[in-house]
């Protein structure tokens, strides 16, 4: 028996649940829980999908949304609420990761790369959640 609850995934409300579902899946190489890959009659439907990782360990879901506030963050009128933080091993690895994201249509919030302990991006996903690469 458990002596704390476990956590299963985080999960994201976006109005357009494909869309940042493969977003994620792209930046983090993850894949579709079975079942939740897309279809070939189109994803008309889709309010919920997961993504796992290599192993099927549940890592985010995306839930549909109507419409979602975008933070505004660094100004406070729309706080973050939440945000993901991702790690990279060296400087390096940072700007590869950085163009990667806008690549994939990430919206660069505040560059902290000057920062000699700890640099870092804090960036929008597609559907304004924040996201932070920093160098660990």
């Amino acid at each position: 028996m458990a002596h704390y609850p476990q956590l299963l995934h985080t999960v994201l409300d976006t109005p357009e649940v494909r869309e940042l579902a493969e977003f994620y899946r792209l930046l983090l190489g993850l894949q579709y829980r079975p079942g939740d890959e897309p279809s070939a009659e189109g994803d008309h439907d889709v309010d919920w999908l997961v993504l796992t990782d290599a192993h099927g360990n549940r890592k985010l879901a995306f839930q549909q949304v109507e419409r979602l506030e975008r933070t505004t963050w660094p100004r406070l009128d729309v706080p973050m609420q939440m945000h993901l933080d991702l790690t990279v091993p060296d400087r390096a690895a940072l700007e590869k990761q950085h163009r990667r994201a806008v690549d994939l249509g990430a919206e660069l919030l505040f560059d902290r790369t000057d920062d000699p302990l700890e640099p870092l991006y804090v960036f929008a996903d597609p559907a304004g959640h924040p996201f932070c690469i920093f160098v660990a």
